[in-house]
């Protein structure tokens, strides 16, 4: 037996190098079925960031699908997914360089059947009796704001592409019944975005392809809709939050809930190709909920209505695709990195098809997260998933409490998870301990909850973080002294907000985060052009509120330390963004450090680049409160220390 060494908090050397995460990981994403294949599309830091798509044959054998340059990816939304669909062996996918839509047999090489002009492409299927594709496609080539529509284009390209509906902002989600006979869409206008408020269309396809008869099954005001999807015997269902959650319901001549429940059986439709449930048969569908933060999987018996939770070792379930006996699904738990996996229905047998990490951690260097409720303003509860740090090689001395990371998730609308965490792994076996905060405005608590963001951006979530550290350090957990936030994209806005606005938090990271609201509500694209309409107010009559809230406009008031990380092509919150604010910074001779990737977008997929987010946070924490580093990693040069 060994006894573990005393050592101060930051200080514990770590197994959990910025090397191993970002060579030994991948994303694993967009699981789709073929007859007896599997495919999936795989994120990968060291190709650059490539999305590589890959089939798992019946016998087996995993195989990559796209040769090197292509990269399976589209650009609708910005944000994208729904990039790549397969049918009968044949895939079609969208290239991130061009946006031009390919078709490829398996073996061949890879055909465009798009022109070489601004248009993109997503969340496509084939209607196999007319041999075309249906998929939403956004035109860049005009002036002004991107034109969104559902189009059909053959199976070749060999045709002109025809316009099936338009008039809406948005659209997603076309989906075609079983008999081929009708279409079912979602679409929705400004200012709303798609947690908030959609509509579900259906309309006869005619003799020429064209639609006809359209007909509003459900959505309007106040009510978000998803998923539309046909059932084997051509009965519509779809999730809707009209309750107040996202449950599941069908429609037959009029709308019926299955099974009304206070949990989550659907989420924000930042991406395209988001699937929450699928059908096994007429009579049975496979779906996954969450509660409480936690992910569940589920059976429902569409006769009965009664649901029947499947047991699984997992936190966070999602993709999930079903064939006769077997589930597909993208997986994931606190202990074990993220999985593509199959259940059999009938034996409950799980067997993993590809694992996003092939580390093995001893688990005495990894710390398991602890949900926790905590009273924040207006005598609310908030929600999050602390982490102590836990190293099994270390303790700290007696007296001292360890430094504590708050992590502020993006979106706003969005949520964190417990779901296996390597880069959260990699503070909390150097001896910091994290809090990871779904504040107001959080999904995976109903639409109350969500809803409490509400023209209350940089309010309510900088509140919910700062109470969340407070209330930790206050139990004694951890070091109020040493208390700090980071944060990526409207989480790097939370977090320069709470280091302005409240004086809880010693110092920051700014990973692409606003500053300057105007700007963003100036300077973005078509999907969020209007999204912060509801969460500060219309701009430009709200204006004076933007510049209140503009953490930009109060350096003032910010009197600690903060670094920033951006891409230089990042178009939702351009690199402008974060010059402004280290400028300030610089000029009120604050320690400030600015880390500018080249050929980066909005998230940071570069292999290098990764490892030097994670070395460069740490380091410049370890120069803030002075403890010394166990690694060798590259400075950062800091300003004004």
């Amino acid at each position: 037996m060994t006894s573990s060494r005393i050592d101060s908090y930051g200080s514990w050397k770590s197994p959990i190098s910025s090397d191993l995460i970002v060579a030994g990981t991948i994303g694993l994403g967009s699981v789709r079925l073929d007859g007896e294949n599997v495919y999936w599309t795989e994120l990968r830091p060291t190709e650059a960031g490539r999305n590589v798509l890959v089939q798992r044959s019946s016998n087996g054998q995993i195989a990559d699908i796209t040769p090197a340059p292509l990269n399976v990816r589209t650009r609708v939304h910005e944000y994208g997914g729904g990039s790549y669909l397969v049918n009968q062996g044949t895939v079609y996918f969208s290239n991130f360089a061009d946006q031009r839509l390919y078709r490829q047999e398996i073996g061949a090489e890879p055909v465009a059947i798009t022109p070489e002009t601004a248009w993109r492409y997503a969340d496509g299927m084939v209607d196999v009796q007319r041999q075309r594709l249906i998929c939403v496609r956004e035109d860049h080539t005009g002036e002004g704001e991107a034109v969104n529509t559902i189009v059909s284009l053959s199976l070749d390209g060999s045709t002109d592409q025809q316009i099936l509906v338009s008039g809406s902002d948005f659209y997603s989600s076309p989906r075609l019944s079983p008999d081929g006979t009708q279409l079912a869409w979602i679409n929705w206008n400004h200012p709303n975005m798609p947690w908030d408020s959609t509509e579900l269309w259906v309309a006869a396809i005619a003799a020429d392809g064209t639609l006809e008869e359209p007909q509003k099954i459900a959505g309007g005001r106040d009510e978000s809709v998803l998923e539309p999807k046909w059932s084997p015997d051509g009965v519509l269902y779809f999730i809707s939050d009209r309750s107040g959650w996202w449950n599941l319901y069908r429609w037959q001549a009029e709308t019926e809930a299955l099974c009304p429940m206070e949990a989550e059986f659907g989420l924000p439709h930042w991406v395209f190709g988001i699937s929450n449930y699928a059908f096994e048969s007429a009579i049975r569908l496979i779906c996954t909920y969450s509660k409480d933060g936690i992910s569940y999987l589920a059976s429902l018996d569409t006769q009965t209505k009664q649901l029947e939770t499947i047991t699984t070792p997992y936190t966070e379930i999602g993709g999930i695709h079903v064939a006769v006996g077997r589930v597909l699904f993208n997986a994931g738990s606190a202990t074990e990195p993220g999985v593509i996996a199959q259940l059999d229905l009938a034996t409950q047998k799980l067997e993993i098809l590809r694992r996003s990490s092939s580390l093995t951690i001893d688990p005495g260097y990894l710390s398991v997260p602890e949900p926790i409720a905590f009273p924040t303003e207006n005598g609310l509860i908030a929600y999050g998933f602390f982490y102590p740090p836990t190293n099994q090689d270390y303790t700290a001395p007696t007296n001292e409490r360890p430094p504590l990371l708050v992590k502020s998730h993006g979106g706003p609308t969005g949520s964190t998870s417990t779901v296996f965490n390597l880069k959260i792994q990699y503070w909390t076996s150097r001896g910091f301990a994290v809090l990871d905060v779904n504040y107001g405005g959080s999904t995976g608590y109903g639409r109350a909850y969500r809803e409490r963001l509400k023209g209350q951006w940089g309010i309510v979530d900088v509140d919910d973080c700062a109470n969340g550290a407070k209330y930790l350090a206050d139990a004694g957990r951890v070091d109020g002294d040493r208390l700090v936030i980071d944060g990526g994209s409207a989480g790097g806005y939370t977090t320069l907000a709470a280091l302005t606005f409240r004086k809880v938090f010693k110092a920051g990271a700014s990973f692409y985060g606003v500053s300057d609201l105007a700007a963003l509500a100036k300077d973005t694209h078509k999907f969020e052009a209007r999204y912060l309409d509801g969460l500060i107010g219309p701009y430009p009559e709200a204006e004076a509120l933007y510049r209140e809230r503009s953490p930009l406009y109060a350096t003032d008031r910010l009197s600690c330390p903060v670094i920033f990380f951006q891409g230089d092509e990042d178009k939702v919150v351009p690199p402008n963004q974060a010059e402004m604010m280290v400028n300030a910074l610089r000029a009120k001779k604050l320690p400030v450090a600015y880390v500018l990737f080249a050929g980066e977008q909005h998230g940071f997929r570069k292999a290098e680049n990764i490892k030097r987010t994670l070395d460069g946070e740490f380091y410049f924490y370890s120069r803030v409160f002075g403890f010394t580093m166990a690694d060798t990693v590259e400075p950062v040069a800091i300003d004004n220390l």
